[in-house]
């Protein structure tokens, strides 16, 4: 059988004024995994010329932007690059908690917003999210309604503070790169185990836990003696 071929890893260019700030996201993003980063910007003035520059080199799909940069705020610069005609997607990391700021981000199409300070697993999360939302939409056509609900719900996604007693955020991300990056059509949760060396009821309640926030789907899987066995399929 033929392995599938790994998808390309997203390109992600950091603007952050911060020199050391700047490179602990670009290790975070290397500790994900399906990313690269594709450059470190830190003013805004840097950043366009990085995106210019890129135009002719393989194409940046993600910004991580600081809001407060030394010659604009990270909303002119989007503003700018919208009226630009640059349409690449764009997570705010930054430590503004002012809710005019929050509304102009989500006017601009801002996909994620991350407020300083966190650790690796909210990091995770928000980029796994997004790593989700965005092979969702790669392809030239949606084919229904539940493949539009299915990409928007993988950016609300969230389980900072949510998840329930017993799961861990690193675990939950695991579990879903699994699930992303799985030859099968769909996983058991004996399956799952075994790929990442947990319970089988560990792996279930991960796997449960999906299925109710609406990122995998339940199915019946027959063709073995006695009751169908349960797996689950990206939706």
């Amino acid at each position: 059988m033929t392995e599938p071929h790994a998808a390309a890893p997203l390109r992600v260019l950091i603007v952050e004024d911060e020199p050391v700030t700047a490179e602990a996201h670009a290790a975070y993003l290397e500790r994900v995994g399906g990313f690269e980063v594709a450059g470190i910007a830190h003013t805004g003035s840097e950043a366009i010329r990085l995106l210019r520059a890129a135009s002719a080199q393989p194409s940046i799909d993600l910004i991580l932007l600081d809001v407060n940069l030394p010659d604009a705020t990270g909303i002119e610069l989007c503003r700018s690059l919208r009226a630009a005609g640059i349409e690449i997607d764009v997570i705010a990391v930054t430590a503004v908690r002012d809710a005019a700021v929050v509304r102009s981000a989500v006017s601009l199409g801002i996909v994620q917003y991350l407020i300083k300070p966190f650790g690796f697993a909210a990091f995770a999360e928000k980029l796994g999210a997004y790593r989700e939302y965005h092979s969702r939409v790669g392809t030239a056509v949606v084919t229904d309604q539940q493949e539009v609900d299915a990409s928007f719900a993988a950016l609300r996604t969230s389980a900072s503070g949510d998840l329930p007693k017993g799961l861990t955020r690193d675990t939950l991300e695991r579990v879903r790169a699994a699930i992303r990056t799985s030859p099968r059509d769909g996983v058991s949760a004996a399956e799952l185990a075994a790929d990442l060396d947990l319970s089988r009821v560990t792996a279930r309640r991960y796997l449960e836990h999906l299925a109710d926030a609406g990122i995998v789907e339940r199915a019946s899987r027959y063709g073995t003696p006695g009751r169908p066995e349960v797996e689950y399929r990206r939706r």
